[in-house]
């Protein structure tokens, strides 16, 4: 019995090598070997697949094309700056019905934020810096090393029964595990090193397209304060440990990035965020919302902003 458990052992062991070696690549934006059993083809089909049923658990897509197109071009300004052919993904941006507090990413390029963030932002680095992060989180193939985690778990557990396929493949077992309530699923739920290195890739992606990195650091701020407001971003949930975080961008800022620093080519662009963004949300939903009060507090920002200015002024 032992000689045949020890066979049976083998071969299983032969079997798995075999599924799983083909899998283990070079990510060619991280440079990490990860196990990915998702083609390009089948990353795009699982974010087609689910866009749809989480953009209708957020309230759907805000409706003013004006408002989605900023996101998008803020978005499409980086993607020429990601690797290999990440270039060529169907990349969509999508701002969401939702006071939420919350940004995702699917497979496939597929890039989602609330405006009960966005509400919160006074720059368009800001927005960068959250769209850039999930960005990262699709060109490092993060929801891909999940699923082949998530599968490889359930072929191991499974034992010899571990034929590729079976009853609907890998989609038919990822889409349920993103999509559910609040569309808080185990695939979009990644780990501290995830986090981080999707912090660096977004930051590497907003300074390619001039933006000021700092605006990164400003994000994390953000969602502490309104966690210490009492009410705890969504994205926590999803995205853990801001302190750390910011503590990354921090360095990055001081060290690899020190470049941006009063340099005028990166900029936050407060006023164009103002007056191209945030107005419009404030004009878009009803007065006493976050969007008219961040709009309010960015055009503070930006009044005392010229008196110190003037003030500095020789006369």
């Amino acid at each position: 019995m032992k000689m045949v458990f020890a066979a049976f052992r083998s071969v299983a062991v032969g079997v798995l090598a075999a599924a799983f070696l083909p899998a283990c690549t070079t990510n060619p934006t991280t440079g990490r070997l990860q196990m990915d059993m998702l083609s390009r083809d089948e990353e795009i089909a699982l974010g087609d697949e689910a866009k749809g049923p989480l953009t209708e658990q957020y309230g759907g897509k805000v409706n003013d094309p004006q408002l989605q197109g900023y996101v998008a071009q803020v978005g499409m300004a980086m993607v020429p700056f990601t690797e290999a052919d990440n270039p060529t993904l169907p990349w969509e941006f999508t701002l969401l019905d939702s006071d939420v507090i919350n940004a995702f990413a699917l497979p496939g390029g597929k890039v989602f934020m609330s405006r009960g963030l966005a509400e919160k932002m006074t720059n368009e680095a800001q927005l960068a810096s959250v769209l850039g992060h999930e960005i990262g989180h699709v060109t490092a193939q993060h929801v891909d090393e999940r699923v082949s985690a998530s599968t490889g778990t359930q072929i191991l557990a499974a034992g010899a029964s571990i034929l590729v396929g079976g009853d609907g493949g890998w989609l038919s077992q990822a889409v349920p595990m993103i999509v559910d309530a609040g569309g808080q699923g185990f695939l979009l739920k990644y780990g501290r090193d995830q986090e981080l290195e999707a912090d660096a890739l977004g930051i590497r992606y907003m300074v390619r397209a001039g933006y000021d990195p700092m605006g990164s650091y400003q994000v994390q701020s953000i969602l502490e304060e309104a966690a210490a407001e009492g009410r705890t971003p969504e994205i926590l949930s999803t995205h853990p440990y801001p302190d750390r975080r910011r503590e990354q961008a921090g360095r990055l800022i001081e060290g690899e990035y020190a470049f941006t620093q009063n340099n005028p080519q990166y900029q936050l662009y407060e006023d164009r965020f103002r007056s191209q963004f945030l107005s419009r949300l404030a004009a878009y939903f009803p007065a006493g919302t976050e969007a008219g009060t961040a709009y309010a507090h960015a055009a503070w920002c930006s009044i005392c902003a010229e008196r110190e200015a003037a003030a500095r002024t020789p006369r």
